[in-house]
């Protein structure tokens, strides 16, 4: 069998084609809706976390605060945080509505992705892949997180099915290829990273034997979006210790390169390693088979299995290749090279079964149920970086009463404090006095709200006229700070009541009507 090819049709053959073509056309759809589903459901599950924090709170800013914000950070999510802005302006910020839009990519995605193994491929592998990319653990993890990853996987897809039109056309006329240029700035602008897909395509055109005039006007038209994304670059460059972090985490491992980076779990990466290999094996005789058939110099369609590898390797060797480098990697980087994925595990089991159809759909419901434990994970009420701003937000709204004060550990990093359950989660918080806010998010110039210490607040009569107050601290290995709790006791509240969440421990502290007048005291 030969990957990446297609058999020519005998005239007679021409109704059952047209008929196979049709009801392709019509499957595309429905299982890009199913993808879509997939990704959704249970989406609302898992409590909000940090990063998706940033990106509400980031959006739910005037069009102003947040252009001003772009200045001094996150200029890179820019893209997302404004189309975010008008997505929310339409339909609120609950956790099922933010995460919406990513499911709807995911679905686009798997369209992309079966339209692509169709053109290189069989109607067969086209739904295969279709299938095994709807369930792959990290597109489902991507699609159902307010965060630009499934939109970059979208937009690669759907240029990638672009490039492979040009090759087709091989002389396409200047709308196509500004339609290339933009799809790939936009594509960057979204999600900085997606520029990388621009080396992989340019191994793939090498594979197609594209003439040198080709060549010319593919590099004017990634020269040109270069020039257009340069801003970006610069502001990258600026604000880079913005992920500085991650040169002190170990991110080059087996596990993690092996199953975390796309598959989720062993089982699904065993599964789906093993349908890589068989895709190599299958490139290999599909290789030998076609090279021998053709001239060495021929203009043509490039090989499907040469198309997703370059997909999938060329943006993952550069940043993990680079890390030690410049630690710029983290795995959810290269969701966008997932579909890819998909499609070499559906080329292997395509192999793998001989062209069996019945056994074809029994391997599919295989991998389809292997990938079933990842994706039930994923929608566990901490599945999202262990967060749990749900649950604290539910153990406030059940016990804390209007006119109560609330107070939060502001020790560790931005995205990990419990403060910004305030934001994802605010009608747990209604009624409620924010005693140590200093500058609100939206009216600085950072994605996060800047707040006092208790022990500053109280200096600054903060707490005058509170009764009862609710401290959310963070809890780490090594256990909760004590600094504004012991701050509290000093100031004469009692401890009444305490409440542990997954990674918080909420502390209910009431002032004693005897000693109402200690917080007043510590002014000045």
């Amino acid at each position: 069998m030969t990957i990446g090819s297609r058999t020519p049709v005998l005239d007679g053959e021409t109704g059952l084609r047209r008929s196979g073509t049709t009801r392709f056309k019509r499957a595309v759809p429905l299982i890009a809706a199913a993808a879509a589903l997939v990704s959704l459901t249970g989406s609302w599950i898992p409590s909000l976390w940090g990063d998706e924090a940033a990106s509400i709170m980031s959006a739910s800013r005037s069009l102003p605060s947040l252009f001003r914000m772009l200045g001094t950070v996150d200029a890179v999510h820019g893209a997302y945080y404004l189309g975010l802005h008008f997505w929310i302006g339409l339909f609120g910020a609950s956790p099922f509505t933010v995460r919406l839009p990513s499911a709807m990519a995911v679905g686009a995605t798997v369209a992309a992705v079966m339209l692509i193994a169709r053109r290189l491929g069989s109607a067969r592998i086209a739904v295969t892949a279709g299938v095994i990319c709807a369930v792959i653990p990290r597109v489902t993890y991507m699609g159902a997180e307010t965060r630009s990853s499934a939109f970059a996987a979208a937009i690669v897809a759907w240029l990638t099915v672009l490039l492979l039109e040009l090759i087709h056309r091989r002389t396409p006329s200047a709308p196509w290829w500004v339609a290339y240029g933009v799809l790939l700035a936009l594509g960057t602008y979204v999600f900085l990273y997606v520029i990388l897909i621009a080396i992989a395509h340019a191994l793939i055109l090498v594979s197609a034997r594209v003439d040198r005039r080709f060549v010319a006007r593919w590099a004017t038209s990634v020269t040109a979006v270069g020039v257009a994304v340069a801003p970006l670059f610069v502001r990258a460059i600026l604000e880079r210790k913005q992920i500085a972090f991650l040169g002190h985490r170990d991110e080059i491992t087996l596990h993690k390169l092996a199953v975390s980076l796309w598959f989720g779990q062993p089982l699904f990466a065993t599964v789906a390693w093993t349908l890589v290999a068989c895709a190599i094996a299958a490139a290999f005789v599909g290789w030998h088979i076609r090279e021998s058939s053709v001239s060495g110099s021929v203009f043509r369609m490039p090989r499907l299995d040469v198309v997703a590898a370059a997909w999938l390797l060329v943006p993952s060797v550069i940043l993990i290749g680079g890390f030690s480098i410049v630690p710029v990697y983290t795995a959810r980087y290269l969701s966008y090279c997932a579909p890819a994925a998909a499609i070499l595990m559906a080329i292997g089991l395509e192999w793998a079964v001989r062209g069996r159809a019945w056994w074809l759909g029994v391997a599919l419901l295989v991998v389809v149920a292997c990938a079933a434990p990842a994706w039930l994970s994923q929608r566990q009420p901490h599945a999202k970086n262990h967060s749990d701003f749900a649950q604290t937000s539910a153990i406030i709204a059940a016990h804390a009463s209007t006119g109560d004060a609330v107070a939060f550990d502001e020790t560790v990093r931005p995205s990990r404090r419990p403060r910004l359950a305030l934001h994802v989660y605010p009608r747990a918080f209604a009624g409620l006095r924010d005693v140590t806010l200093k500058v609100a998010y939206d009216a600085g110039t950072s994605w996060h709200d800047t707040a006092y210490d208790v022990h500053d607040a109280a200096a600054l009569g903060r707490f005058d006229g509170v009764g009862r107050v609710w401290l959310v601290e963070y809890a780490d290995p090594s256990g909760v700070d004590d600094t504004d709790r012991v701050a509290l006791e000093q100031l004469g509240y009692a401890p009444a009541n305490e409440y542990t969440a997954y990674r918080s421990v909420i502390y209910e502290y009431v002032l004693p009507a005897h000693g109402r007048s200690a917080a007043a005291s510590a002014r000045g």
